[in-house]
């Protein structure tokens, strides 16, 4: 079973193409097999993906998402009313599962979302957050490695989690 980012670009390039009915259509066909809501008028950029092919992630309308992210399992954004603007995501950013973006913030470019976290306010380029609601704990920049390669070819788990002196 492919990601539900492959039905995505489908329903997304019907939707730009003008293409009625079709779209509503493929976003069920996405809502019943991975219990996803993806609307197509959200932005995914390329390179971007769901872990565990985006079961249960919910994106309000209008999102947009950057290149190269990855996005964790019931990864969610909400509309923070009465603000009318939806949250944008950046390139290359990790957000962990069970995460909940809401309202009219922006992450920056590299940033890492910890796991169960509540983000509520914008944060710059290069930012590590955790809790309930977000705080900054560390900066990518201080990591040993890049957020945005694979690490399964490192040979140790520990040597690459030590920050560098």
């Amino acid at each position: 079973m492919p990601n539900a980012i492959f039905f995505y670009r489908i329903q997304r390039w019907l939707y730009l193409h003008h293409i009625p009915f079709l779209p509503k259509l493929i976003q069920l066909l996405i809502f019943l097999i991975y219990n996803t809501k993806i609307t197509a008028d959200s932005k995914i950029g390329k390179g971007s993906y769901f872990v565990c092919k985006g079961i249960s992630t919910v994106l309000i309308p209008g999102t947009e998402i950057g290149e190269n992210c990855v996005l964790g399992l019931r990864f969610s954004t909400v509309r923070k009313f009465p603000y009318k603007n939806v949250p944008k995501i950046g390139n290359n950013v990790f957000i962990g599962p069970n995460v909940v973006i809401c309202g009219p913030v922006e992450i920056g470019d590299n940033c890492i979302v910890a796991a169960n976290s509540f983000v509520d306010k914008s944060l710059r380029g290069g930012v590590i957050v955790a809790g309930s609601p977000a705080k900054i704990i560390g900066y990518t920049k201080d990591l040993n490695y890049n957020i945005s390669s694979n690490q399964k070819d490192l040979d140790g788990i520990a040597p690459y989690l030590q920050p560098k002196e």
